[in-house]
Order: C-alpha cells, then sequence, then structure tokens
C-alpha cells in the first residue's frame, strides 16, 4: 500500500515525507506584520521593555553631555574634587543604563519565549489538521526544518534583535537632538553623511533578504535528505548505495554553503562601510570643531561630546548591520513558518454534524470519482454497496485505487465525483473525528511510537486497561513474544519500534486495532509481514475480530480473500470485476487468469 493515509485516532499513522520545491514567500512587510500581531499578546512585556529601553537609553545620552561638563567646568580649570564628584555622578549614569539595558533584555526573552511556544504550538496543530497532499509534496526534514531551525532563528531575532532595534532608534533620534541642543553646525556637519549610510544600507539589506530566503530553503533541503537517509539507513546499506549517498549529501551541502556565503558576504560589506563612514564623520567633526574653536564659537568640551555622540550616533547603525544576519534569516523563517500557517486545512465538519455512538457498516460508493489533478483521474464511476458485517475484497495491480478508495472511505480526502455513504448517511455528514473512531485499520507497513509496548498497544484506545490491553494482544497472538521481552510490555520501544523484527511490529499493530474495537475494519494484507505458523494464529484471531464488522482488505495474496462477500478488481481507477470468488472463476477473466498463475507458481 503506498501513501497510506495517517490518522492518530484509527491507527493510520501519520508519516509521509514532504517532498518537492520549496516555496519562499517575499512579502517581508507581511511577515513583520503577523510578527507584531503575536507579540502584542504580551502588552505588559512590550510596555515594560519599551520603558526600560526609553530609561536606558536616555541615561546613555546623559553621558556624553557630562563628559563636555567636565572638561569645560572643572578639568580645564583644574578642579579635581569637582571632576571626582562628577566622574562618579558619570558612572553610576553609565552603571544605570547598562541595568536598565540588561532589564529589557530580560523582559524581552520572557516574551520571545512565550511568543515562541504560542507559534510552535500553533503550528504543530496546525501539522495535525494538513491534508495529506501536502506531505506528499514536501520532505519531511524540511517541515521539521520550519519546526526547529525557523522558528528557533525566530526567537533569537525577538530576543535580541528587536529590542535593540528599539533600543538603536531612540539612541539615534535621542543623540540627533543632543547635538542639535549643543550646536546646530557640528550637528549638520555630524549628520552630513547619513544619506549614505542609508542608501548602502537599504541596498545590501534588499540584496541580502533573497539569499537569506534561499539559504533557509536550502537548510530545509538538507534536512529533509538528512532525515530520509537516517530513516532508511538499512534499505541504503542493503542495496551498497553508502558512495552515492555520499555524493547527493556533498552536493546538496555545497548548495547550502554556497547560498549560505552569499547571504553571509552580502550582510557583511554593512560593519565595515559603516565604520569608514562613521570614522569619516568624525574626522568632520573634529576638523569643523577646531575652525569653530578657534573662533570661540565651541568650547573643547563641546567637541568631546560631539565626537563621543557621532560614536554613540553611529554605534546602533553598525549594531543595526551585524543584526541583520540575524534578523534577516528570522524574517525568511517566519516567512516559511507562516506558509505552512497559511496552507488549507482538512476537511471540514458540517454544521450539525451526526455523532453515533456505533455504526451498523453499511457502505455504499455511489458513481465515484476522484483526482488530484484533473487531468489525471485516480477513480473513475466507482460503486458497489458493502452491507453491514460483509467483507469487501479490493485487488489489483499497483496504482489500481484501490488504496484511494479508503482513503475516501476515511475521508483524508472528498469523492470529487458521485458520493459515499455510511449507513445511508453521506460520509460528509458525520463529525469527521468521530467517523474514524470507528474506522480500525492495519497498514502492512505499521508504525510504532517511542515508548512501551503496553503504550504503543493503547494508543487504540488511550482508556484501556491494562488487562484489556493484553488481551488485546492474545487474540492478536502478539502476548506469545511480548512476554519474552525483556520487561514484557513495558519493555521500551525506540522510534519506529525498529528494535522489533517487522513480523512482531506487525502483530502490536493488530492488536492496536482489535483494542480500538472499531465498527468498520480496513486491512491492508495485514499478515503479509509474519512467517506461516504465525500468519494461521493472526488469522484465526482477524476472522473473530471481523465478525459482524464489516471489513475492506486489500489483498495482496489471493488465497487471504477467497472467502470475502465481495472481490472489486480494480484496474486503473475502475471496477473491472465484481462478485465472489466462485462467481468471478467462473466468468474466467482477470480474476481467474491471477488465480491461474498463482497456482502454477
Amino acid at each position: 500500500m503506498t501513501n497510506e493515509a495517517k490518522s492518530t485516532r484509527t491507527g493510520l499513522e501519520r508519516g509521509h515525507g514532504f517532498k518537492g520545491p520549496v516555496v519562499k514567500p517575499n512579502n517581508q512587510k507581511a511577515a513583520l506584520s503577523r510578527i507584531w500581531s503575536y507579540l502584542q499578546l504580551q502588552p505588559t512585556g512590550i510596555i515594560f521593555a519599551t520603558l526600560f529601553v526609553i530609561v536606558s537609553s536616555i541615561l546613555s545620552l546623559l553621558g556624553p553631555l557630562f563628559i563636555g561638563i567636565i572638561i569645560d567646568q572643572y578639568i580645564i580649570p583644574s578642579d579635581l574634587s569637582g571632576t571626582v564628584r562628577m566622574l562618579i555622578i558619570l558612572a553610576f549614569i553609565y552603571l544605570g543604563s547598562s541595568v536598565f539595558s540588561w532589564l529589557q533584555t530580560f523582559v524581552m526573552v520572557r516574551v520571545s519565549l512565550n511568543t515562541i511556544q504560542r507559534l510552535r504550538k500553533e503550528l504543530f496543530e496546525k501539522i495535525q489538521m494538513l491534508p495529506l497532499f501536502i506531505f506528499d509534496k514536501r520532505q519531511q526534514g524540511d517541515l521539521m526544518s520550519r519546526m526547529t531551525n525557523d522558528v528557533d532563528n525566530l526567537h533569537l531575532a525577538l530576543s535580541q534583535s528587536v529590542i535593540q532595534i528599539v533600543s538603536s532608534l531612540f539612541t539615534i533620534i535621542g543623540t540627533a537632538v543632543a547635538m542639535f541642543y549643543l550646536n546646530w553646525m557640528l550637528a549638520i556637519v555630524s549628520l552630513i553623511i547619513i544619506p549614505l549610510v542609508v542608501y548602502a544600507t537599504k541596498k545590501i539589506i534588499k540584496r541580502s533578504s533573497v539569499n537569506y530566503k534561499a539559504r533557509q530553503g536550502d537548510l530545509g533541503e538538507l534536512n529533509g535528505y538528512i532525515e530520509e537517509n537516517i530513516s532508511n539507513a538499512n534499505i541504503i546499506t542493503l542495496f551498497g548505495k553508502e558512495d552515492e549517498t555520499i555524493a547527493q549529501f556533498k552536493k546538496t551541502n555545497e548548495r547550502l554553503r554556497t547560498s549560505a556565503l552569499k547571504a553571509e558576504t552580502v550582510s557583511g560589506y554593512l560593519p565595515p562601510i559603516n565604520n569608514f563612514m562613521n570614522n569619516i564623520g568624525i574626522g568632520f567633526i573634529i576638523g569643523s570643531g577646531a575652525l569653530l574653536s578657534v573662533n570661540g564659537l565651541v568650547t573643547v568640551g563641546v567637541i568631546a561630546s560631539f565626537v563621543t555622540y557621532s560614536r554613540q550616533f553611529f554605534r546602533p547603525i553598525n549594531q543595526l548591520s551585524n543584526l541583520l544576519n540575524t534578523f534577516q534569516s528570522a524574517i525568511a523563517g517566519a516567512e516559511r513558518v507562516f506558509e505552512i500557517l497559511d496552507e488549507q486545512e482538512e476537511v471540514k465538519d458540517v454544521p450539525n454534524a451526526i455523532v453515533k455512538d456505533r455504526y451498523d457498516g453499511d457502505v455504499a460508493f455511489h458513481s465515484v470519482g476522484f483526482y488530484y489533478n484533473e487531468n489525471k483521474p485516480v477513480l473513475n464511476n466507482i460503486s458497489f454497496h458493502a452491507k453491514a458485517g460483509e467483507t469487501i475484497a479490493l485487488v489489483g495491480p499497483t496504482g489500481s485505487g484501490k488504496t484511494t478508495i479508503i482513503q475516501l472511505l476515511n475521508r483524508f480526502y472528498d469523492a470529487k465525483q458521485g458520493h459515499i455513504t455510511i449507513d445511508g448517511e453521506d460520509t460528509t455528514s458525520y463529525q469527521l473525528e468521530n467517523l474514524r473512531n470507528h474506522i480500525g485499520v492495519v497498514l502492512q507497513d505499521t508504525y510504532l511510537f517511542s515508548g512501551t509496548v503496553r503504550e504503543n498497544i493503547r494508543y487504540g484506545k488511550l482508556s484501556a486497561t491494562d488487562e484489556q490491553v493484553e488481551n488485546a494482544a492474545k487474540i492478536a497472538y502478539a502476548h506469545n513474544f511480548i512476554k519474552y521481552l525483556p520487561h514484557g510490555y513495558d519493555t521500551m520501544l525506540v522510534s519506529g519500534g525498529m528494535n522489533l523484527s517487522q513480523g512482531q511490529r506487525q502483530l502490536i499493530a493488530i492488536a492496536r486495532v482489535i483494542l480500538e474495537d472499531p465498527d468498520i475494519l480496513i486491512l491492508d494484507e495485514a499478515t503479509s509481514s509474519v512467517d506461516t505458523m504465525t500468519e494461521v494464529h493472526i488469522q484465526k484471531g482477524l476472522n473473530n475480530l471481523m465478525k459482524g464488522r464489516t471489513s475492506f482488505v486489500i489483498a495482496h495474496r489471493l488465497k487471504t480473500i477467497e472467502n470475502a462477500d465481495q472481490i472489486l478488481v480494480i484496474k486503473d481507477g475502475a471496477i473491472l470485476e465484481q462478485g465472489n470468488h466462485e462467481s468471478l472463476m467462473s466468468k474466467n477473466g482477470f480474476y481467474a487468469n491471477l488465480q491461474n498463475q498463482l497456482q502454477i507458481q
């Protein structure tokens, strides 16, 4: 069974990889607006952080002013005691500025952590509601990268970059006001190179933002490749493809290195450019200040204040340049996160959706058609009726549409044409969760979660007692091997249950569905991964489970479905033949040919 749908309630384990190109949004204003909408949810923290920024900035602005006063009124007149007194005051000013700067960072870190917690929660909840086609078109590692790297980059930006940007803006504005207050002529000289700084910064930011988006995309692709290879390490080893895998990793890793180098190189232009302009500005101040001082228009202390203010003015500009890497990476990551949050969710419940305690299991497909792409129909005019308690077998070549029929029954997708009914009601009329709670599924390739054997079986019914769990395992003939595990039912399983054999994993999956006690059962050749002796035991348990329940069996081995009430032969998305084993054999058609080939083998 390929591209199986995954559901936490029916035993369909989600796990398809994300595939295809990563779409990179480029609306940074929209991303910033959405980030701000999350920050607004914590107004108290934002208000206090802003107040601390203002106080810290004001205190830092007083420093250069006091330096000028100390030089003109105390050092030049040789007032030693006054100089010491003023230096102590100056020390307390800078100490206070540092304390409030730490407070603003402390508050903003808390705001950032709360924001990231909320965002990551929304992202994870969104992933649980995504339709299957999202998992079919993207790499799983890319999604993991959005959950981890992109969200972490945003956290770094919120906890450091945002507050430093706000602080820098306050400092720039306050410094400009202070310089004009001291001497408007020197202030104009100090600010004359600002247009050049703004122009250079704007150009570099525009260019680097594109490079950072490319880097984030390449990082997601690399994570996806790593995850895929770790998950399939046994396949790589069996086919001896280690060298090819390493070669492909090198190519992917090189693309990431190249895009990261472009991003870091372009953004790295800003600090040296701004430092160069800062030094030019200081040269203008000293030269102009000397001329004004000779003419008695400014004092030495004012010139000293201007030199300090100039460095204080350009320091936040340089900081903004240094923050560019973090901030651009965060915006690119935020856009990738919001892209997932904006994906269309799974099929929705209709108003007043039907909720049932039990389903009879009368299932009917009425001229059902389905396609993923309008030009490539997957199912065409599928019609059949499964009475309550009947066993329906689906037979056909790979890609014929068997899996899609099951996915439509589970409402992982809705039919494009026709409709499907259960107990006489359209499946779209039922509450989605309620419907899936009453459908049990055993896949050919099952997945077990990290945890104990008991917890994995109980996944079918979280309220089940230990006794019920063990009874389900006995019916599935899993108890016979579980009791010999190191800690029995409390034996820990690694992710995927890889410390068990494939057959043992299958037995636990069957026990899980038995515990769920579903009204409708779906079996994807549930005994195909076990030995012949175990298969006999499991088949007995499954026969008991299937009694009184409508069961759909996707058959790969025809021997297992000869007793089915109906056999649907699916080919090219349509029902080619329909009937029980005897009637289909008498037709001497496609099904009979398959059986004859099996007997020859």
